[in-house]
């Protein structure tokens, strides 16, 4: 089952005003991950906020039934954007979600804000 990326397209890092930028940096981040995902065959989704600000950019590696991960702190490059999509894959490779820390991209090592157990399948 393939991931998703959730992206908090609200996220402004904290200089976002003194740069005069006229969209926030996590609608800038959001279009460079859509366009490094949607080759890759991972799932992309906006979101107005994640309650990350003090962490912006935001992104959520996701999937039914697995480990879902928070991640933030990025500085919204194409190389971030990248690097969240090979983990996404790798995500979606795995069956329970969880990546050996050793295959983690570079590029989101430092990142990871906190893990989501996946909901039981029972009540």
């Amino acid at each position: 089952m393939t991931s998703w990326i959730t992206i908090c397209a609200g996220c402004k890092r904290a200089d976002w005003g003194e740069r005069g930028m006229d969209k926030t940096d996590g609608e800038a981040f959001a279009e460079l991950i859509e366009a490094a995902a949607q080759p890759a065959g991972i799932n992309t989704r906006r979101v107005t906020c994640t309650m990350g600000c003090e962490r912006a950019c935001n992104v959520i590696v996701q999937g039914a039934g697995k480990i879902s991960y928070s991640l933030g702190m990025f500085d919204a490059t194409p190389s971030d954007a990248q690097a969240i999509v090979d983990y996404a894959i790798m995500h979606s490779e795995s069956e329970t979600g969880q990546v050996p820390f050793r295959q983690w991209p570079i590029g989101v090592k430092g990142h990871f804000v906190s893990r989501h157990i996946p909901l039981p399948e029972q009540n």
